[in-house]
């Protein structure tokens, strides 16, 4: 797994399909929370959103680095279990994602007034890991492996991210941000956020579980 994520990161830094993902997160950061004030849940769903709406680019991109034909002999290199391909790519996202939550995390700190406690940091944690999970997990199901056709892949992401950042209450992440914008107390959140970030893992799970069925069929 291990040499299947560095061969990962090595394609996505030599093509660099990275960067216009990571240049989103960084605009998206940078404006929504720059020069904030008061209390640091609303501070960092906005970190938040812009982490979820980059992971899912950033995964369609790591998904797409290989044509059918090289991820025909990535598979075939790494034992035939095209499952661990997928999975490599799914790690190599997360890793990516934690680096960029790091960054989220300090940011509105760094530019911003706030009033800082433990609990302001594990609420920025894992409203970023969530979403960053369901980002990835949006990003699994719209790549290469279930469709082919990228007008599909595009309009299919587009309105899976949109429905999860819009409609009314949908968890995790419509009901986090809403708890996060209306709670000032990060203390109060934690298990809320908690219990948002099982729901993102489970997404993931099912999305990863399609996404390799339905590769498995077509290979």
């Amino acid at each position: 797994m291990i040499p299947l994520i560095g061969y990962t990161f090595a394609t996505v830094l030599h093509t660099q399909r990275y960067l216009a993902p990571l240049l989103l997160f960084m605009g998206l950061t940078g404006v929504l929370t720059i020069n904030g004030a008061g209390p640091l849940p609303a501070a960092y769903a906005s970190s938040a959103g812009a982490l979820f709406v980059c992971s899912t680019w950033l995964t369609i991109a790591l998904m797409s680095l290989d044509d059918p034909t090289q991820r025909a002999i990535v598979v075939v290199t790494s034992g035939g279990r095209s499952l661990k391909v997928l999975l490599a790519a799914i790690g190599t996202a997360l890793l990516s994602c934690l680096v960029l939550l790091a960054f989220g995390l300090v940011f509105p700190l760094w530019m911003g007034s706030h009033d800082v406690t433990p609990a302001d940091l594990l609420l920025g944690v894992g409203a970023q890991l969530t979403c960053a999970l369901v980002g990835i997990a949006i990003g699994v199901l719209c790549s290469r492996l279930v469709f082919r056709r990228r007008g599909y892949a595009l309009v299919a992401a587009l309105a899976l991210v949109m429905g999860a950042l819009f409609i009314k209450g949908m968890p995790p992440v419509n009901r986090l941000f809403t708890l996060m914008a209306t709670t000032p107390d990060a203390a109060k959140l934690l298990a809320p956020t908690g219990g948002m970030l099982v729901i993102a893992v489970l997404i993931l799970a099912v999305f990863t579980a399609v996404t390799q069925f339905v590769a498995a069929r077509r290979e």
